[in-house]
């Protein structure tokens, strides 16, 4: 099964909720990137992944699907099965890649093991998994969320062709969030995300700045000065991908 990246189109803070942040922000599947995800038989259990995926989340999945009383459905089937991954989408690129592996997994644990559950409560699921992972469940092309990632609505979007560049770095999220709290909270302005909400994708792109669509845009520059030399592009949410409108 596919698993996709997202790209945030806005990202605005508009507060705090414990150590987490609320946010106000445009998410979009972007379909030409993926990653695939397969359940194989095998004699034990493992992950396998030609990429170095030691925090990959799909285990976290695995444990919340258990801890959700599908325990016994768990272990009999994984007692003869892996999990193949094949990786695409580049991590710490804030294109979501774990997040959409981890609702991939739900989304093919629950066919695959004949769990029925609806798609409310696998987002219920995966809202205790991380704060992206129910938007992956949702299936939406495009969606604002607000809260800390879990509310999810449904937007009819206008979205222009887009290209995607990833530069070589990787962005660790809870240190560009870290560097927000420090140093930029005094930038948030939930009027401006609330009139942001109600645009579309395309008219977003066409009549904000880089810097004033994803607050995180500074503190990301600022701990990777590197990213600097791709600024006339557009920043998807924490990470380290670009993307601007394709040409014709």
């Amino acid at each position: 099964m596919k698993s996709y990246a997202k790209l945030n189109i806005s990202l605005k803070i508009v507060g705090t909720r414990g150590n987490y942040h609320e946010i106000s922000s445009r998410f979009i599947r972007f379909n030409e990137l993926y990653d695939e995800i397969f359940f194989e038989k095998a004699e034990n259990f493992s992950i396998e992944c030609k990429e170095n995926i030691k925090d990959n989340i799909i285990l976290k999945a695995k444990n919340a699907l258990e801890n959700a009383g599908f325990k016994q459905e768990i272990d009999d089937f994984f007692g003869s099965h892996k999990i193949l991954l094949r990786k695409n989408i580049p991590m710490g690129a804030g294109l979501g890649g774990g997040s959409s592996n981890a609702a991939t997994f739900l989304l093919i644990a629950n066919e695959e093991l004949n769990l029925n559950l609806s798609k409310e409560k696998l987002m219920q699921i995966a809202a205790s998994i991380g704060a992206d992972v129910p938007f992956f469940i949702s299936g939406l092309p495009s969606a604002n969320i607000s809260g800390i990632g879990e509310v999810i609505e449904e937007f009819d979007d206008e979205v222009p062709n887009l290209q995607l560049i990833t530069p070589n770095v990787f962005c660790s999220t809870p240190a560009v969030y870290g560097e927000f709290r420090t140093n930029f909270m005094s930038c948030i302005n939930p009027n401006l995300a609330k009139q942001m909400s109600k645009m579309t994708s395309k008219e977003l792109l066409e009549n904000y700045k880089n810097s004033e669509l994803n607050d995180l845009y500074a503190p990301c520059l600022k701990l990777y000065a590197k990213l600097s030399n791709f600024s006339q592009n557009f920043l998807s949410g924490s990470g380290s991908s670009f993307f601007r409108i394709k040409n014709g």
